[in-house]
């Protein structure tokens, strides 16, 4: 999938104007501010009317919420509503979510529970059935590992490269979080205020990163903390 442009503009201020490709699994990665979150509202239709969009890409399917677009956001905790038992918050038949529920490896008698009685790491793999079961072309994941301990966190991504390969899906995984970025994705692409430092495969930019900023990212110890300049 290939953005050949996306632009986001608010008074005349050009907040992003990047351009990436997509061919398997892309890490988006960024400080705070950098217009991740911004790239993944505007791909999801979620950006309000006082800003301007110009979104063109090249793509055998079109990008439609909810069908074949899915989002897996940073925080499973509010991602549900927690006075709904898990299994009220799917809208498909109860088989496919025992299904799905045996793909992220849950126990389904958590179906039968509320969100507050499961673990964040139960939780998250809630939310990444819930994306699967549209069955989508891509899948948007916002910093999907940051509320998760370390161990849970390695599990999840080792858990979505699995789901991956199975499903045959996209990913795009929206992170401040190089190490994370790296166990997912064969492909990364650097962004600092809304504009693309570099891009390319992920061992390539790891090995030998040519901007300034990018080597500044990689020296940070995102597996604690966020990077700010």
């Amino acid at each position: 999938m290939n953005i050949s442009k996306l632009q986001i503009t608010i008074n005349k201020k050009k907040l992003v104007d990047i351009a990436f490709n997509i061919t398997s699994s892309l890490a988006l990665v960024g400080q705070s501010g950098s217009g991740k979150s911004l790239t993944i509202k505007a791909l999801l239709g979620m950006l309000p009317e006082s800003m301007e969009v110009k979104l063109e890409y090249e793509n055998s399917f079109k990008l439609t919420a909810g069908e074949t677009l899915a989002f897996v956001p940073q925080n499973p905790f509010t991602a549900l509503s927690p006075l709904t038992k898990i299994k009220r918050q799917f809208f498909i038949p109860l088989p496919k979510i025992q299904k799905l529920f045996a793909q992220v490896g849950l126990d389904i008698e958590l179906l039968e529970r509320f969100p507050p009685e499961l673990s964040g790491g139960q939780l998250q793999r809630v939310v990444i059935a819930m994306a699967l079961s549209s069955e989508p072309e891509l899948i948007l994941l916002d910093e999907p590992t940051t509320a998760l301990d370390p161990k849970t966190r390695t599990v999840i991504l080792n858990l979505l490269k699995a789901l991956q390969n199975e499903f045959g899906f996209k990913m795009l995984f929206v992170t401040h979080d190089m190490n994370s970025a790296k166990i997912v994705c064969e492909d990364i692409c650097i962004i600092k205020e809304g504009r693309v430092v570099e891009s390319g495969k992920m061992e390539d930019i790891l090995q030998n990163p040519v901007a300034e900023y990018t080597k500044i990212l990689m020296d940070a110890n995102f597996a604690n903390r966020e990077f700010r300049i």
